[in-house]
């Protein structure tokens, strides 16, 4: 293991590292919500850092987009300057997305050829690293071509696969963070290993609560029924189920309204399993780190679930999507953190 003192600047590297990681999910939600996405048709990971720099630049990559299914059948009407407005945030998605890549590889080249990585499994870990955030780039180049060939629309499908795959990055690079400035040791008693069983049920439910928060979004199915705790004047619409009828199992992949309610239930199942960590942990002897890890879960999940219910009567308004999205984010990392805490622990975390 990493001693103390090469331990700290590496750590700080992969904190900047999660820190961009967060902010192009951000950037990532308002390009969604702007319906700035396909904007840009073509892909260049090294020359795509330079925007177009003058009118003659700008007049050739309109033309480029002229020629999408998102122009043809949707944005026909538009001006150059509305063009340059959309254009700004699937640009700068991409700008942070390639930022992050040199961001992970200078320092990465240097503390290698330094011989600061002396861990041969932490070496290991940061090349997985590199290879999720390929695989990354390409899971968003694969989404973004699903909405240029005929349906102006990206799958929601890859969509949700792109929301990820960048969840998988962060919580990985987090992870990684924990296990170098809290080393592994674990200490186990029945109350924190119910904690910790609890809490990847927890896990779970949140990440098939992501998926479905990006397909609402791939569907724009935030739209329908402003409403809460029922949808219109009823807990299930007859349509869910009618729908379920005709297209069946699909449905719950595909069928916008039985995707927000879905989406809606499993919101009320996160906010129990919290709760009950919660109560769980109530009245018995836990670190310092591991009550205060359950502290911030809670208020997470409570402002998350209220920032869910407001985007929702509200018809999902870019602030609050965003906020929604970026809440969602939040609440993730509280939850490693408790999954690490309560999985190890040293003298570190005894109160």
């Amino acid at each position: 293991m990493q001693d103390s003192v090469s331990k700290k600047p590496i750590i700080i590297w992969l904190l900047i590292g999660c820190s961009l990681i967060a902010l192009m999910v951000l950037i990532g939600g308002i390009t969604r919500l702007t319906h700035s996405g396909l904007s840009m048709v073509t892909w260049k990971p090294v020359t795509g850092f330079i925007p177009p720099m003058n009118e003659q630049q700008w007049i050739a990559e309109f033309s480029k987009y002229k020629t999408s299914p998102e122009y043809i059948k949707k944005n026909y009407h538009f001006t150059l300057s509305e063009f340059k407005e959309i254009f700004f945030w699937e640009y700068l998605h991409r700008l942070i997305g390639r930022i992050i890549g040199i961001v992970f590889l200078l320092p990465f080249l240097y503390f290698l050829f330094t011989k600061k990585i002396k861990d041969k499994l932490l070496l290991r870990n940061l090349i997985l690293m590199f290879l999720l955030g390929g695989l990354q780039g390409f899971v968003g180049w694969y989404m973004v071509k699903s909405g240029l060939v005929n349906n102006p629309n990206v799958s929601h499908l890859r969509l949700a696969t792109h929301f990820l795959t960048a969840l998988l990055l962060f919580s990985f690079i987090f992870w990684n963070v924990l296990k170098l400035r809290f080393p592994e040791k674990e200490l186990k008693t029945n109350i924190t290993r119910k904690i910790y069983n609890y809490s990847l049920l927890l896990l779970f439910f949140t990440v098939l609560q992501f998926a479905y928060g990006a397909f609402m979004a791939g569907l724009k199915a935030g739209k329908m029924y402003p409403t809460y705790p029922k949808m219109g004047n009823e807990w299930m619409p007859s349509i869910i189920i009618d729908n379920f009828k005709e297209y069946g199992i699909s449905a719950l992949l595909n069928d916008p309204y039985t995707i927000q309610f879905i989406h809606r239930w499993l919101a009320v199942m996160v906010l129990i399993l919290t709760i009950s960590i919660a109560v769980i942990a109530r009245n018995h002897f836990l670190g310092y780190r591991q009550k205060k890890a359950i502290r911030i879960l809670l208020i997470a999940i409570s402002v998350q679930f209220l920032l869910g219910v407001f985007t929702i009567l509200n018809s999902v308004p870019v602030v609050l999507g965003v906020l929604h999205q970026f809440g969602g984010f939040l609440f993730l990392t509280s939850l490693l953190a408790i999954l690490y805490f309560f999985k190890n622990t040293d003298e570190q975390l005894i109160a």
